[in-house]
């Protein structure tokens, strides 16, 4: 420590009635490694009749205060703290270090428990999830029916502008996407009906196969799938941004109701949305499993035709259909739901976005299967 003048010192002198200990120079980062080289050297000439002299000591930080602490221990940085001549920064930063070190430490928690206890807590926490969830849904869809039905009443209060921008972005710009895929699914639909078909001498059936199956499941699901994908996203993304940057506080300070100016044309912009792209997506699957028949099966588009019109009924056609305003409306208030639960990061809205994605997609599918169990014990 003699080595650097301005740096901390610890030197021993004798005193009547015992040694005392001086501290002087700087007791900070930058001196670390001499004075913590010398640390059990002092601890050791350390002397119950030891006392303190602290008048020439320097600047000290964390670092420094550390090293004293473990110096002096406990009770004789308690006699340093009762010192008058240590100024008042000096003694407060001494006081919250030996306070910090002094503290014991915290033991985690000692989990007693067995694997399928466990498994259990998962489960139960799980179902809660899933019950919040389910009954906050239930209550924002009764917000936005509420909502649209009182504005339904006051024509002045519809937002043209934005159903026509929210129509624009969910309906025309996901054309091309729903009928590509649909198109390649129909043909995969046809190939793989007319090779297995093929075993049996019913390859003509393949013409049935992908009538029933696009009319009644494949069209509207795939195009609320792909909608779910899309546009559930993006009206998360959308408000979220608006709930991270308070916007959304802001439309409530100008007396205006979040719901009705953000939920309402985007919900009525997809029920006309998605029957529109359920069409699309119903051609585009026919037409393509039709290519599939004209290429391997030989049968002529106009054979086609005129099979799908005798053994294909109008009702096919409205029960898929038919679907479409339901998963149409799940998909705008569950988008809208994550985007409102948004909590103000980057994180968060990415986080909901995809939350928005996989309930979409869940809930389309577990609609689309409770409306086959039905149609099919109707005998529709």
């Amino acid at each position: 420590m003699h080595d650097n003048p301005s740096g901390g010192r610890a030197d021993f002198a004798a005193a009547s009635g015992g040694s005392v200990l001086r501290l002087s120079g700087d007791w900070t980062l930058a001196h670390y490694r001499p004075l913590a080289g010398r640390l059990a050297a002092l601890r050791a000439q350390l002397r119950d009749d030891t006392r303190l002299d602290a008048a020439a000591l320097g600047t000290v930080d964390t670092a420094g205060a550390s090293l004293l602490f473990e110096l002096l221990g406990p009770a004789r940085l308690r006699a340093l703290l009762a010192d008058a001549t240590l100024a008042p920064e000096r003694r407060a930063l001494l006081q919250a270090v030996a306070d910090a070190l002094a503290a014991p430490a915290a033991e985690a928690p000692r989990r007693s428990g067995s694997a399928i206890g466990d498994v259990l807590e998962h489960i139960g926490i799980t179902t809660g999830v899933f019950w919040r969830n389910l009954t906050g849904l239930l209550g924002f869809i009764g917000l936005t029916l509420e909502a649209g039905l009182r504005t339904l009443l006051m024509p002045r209060r519809w937002r043209v502008t934005s159903l026509a921008a929210n129509l624009e972005k969910t309906a025309l710009d996901a054309v091309p996407i729903v009928a590509l895929l649909t198109f390649l699914v129909g043909a995969v639909v046809a190939f793989l009906g007319a090779t297995v078909l093929a075993e049996f001498g019913a390859s003509i059936f393949t013409v049935d196969l992908v009538a029933f199956s696009f009319l009644r499941e494949f069209g509207v699901l795939l195009a609320a799938i792909l909608v779910a994908g899309r546009t559930a996203s993006a009206f998360t993304a959308q408000i979220g941004s608006m709930k991270a940057n308070e916007e959304i506080d802001a439309i409530r300070v100008l007396g205006l109701d979040p719901v009705e100016l953000l939920v309402l044309p985007r919900v009525f912009a997809l029920l006309l949305a998605l029957p529109m792209l359920t069409f699309v997506a119903m051609l585009s699957g026919i037409v393509g499993g039709m290519l599939v028949c004209a290429l391997t099966l030989d049968i002529s588009p106009t054979m086609f035709l005129s099979i799908f019109e005798n053994d294909v009924g109008l009702r096919h056609f409205l029960i898929g259909l038919g679907k479409a305003p339901i998963f149409a409306f799940l998909i705008a208030v569950i988008g809208c739901r994550e985007g409102f639960k948004v909590a103000g990061s980057a994180q968060s809205v990415g986080e909901h976005t995809t939350s928005a994605v996989v309930q979409s997609i869940f809930v389309v599918i577990l609609v689309d299967a409770v409306a086959a169990l039905f149609c099919m014990e109707m005998g529709w």
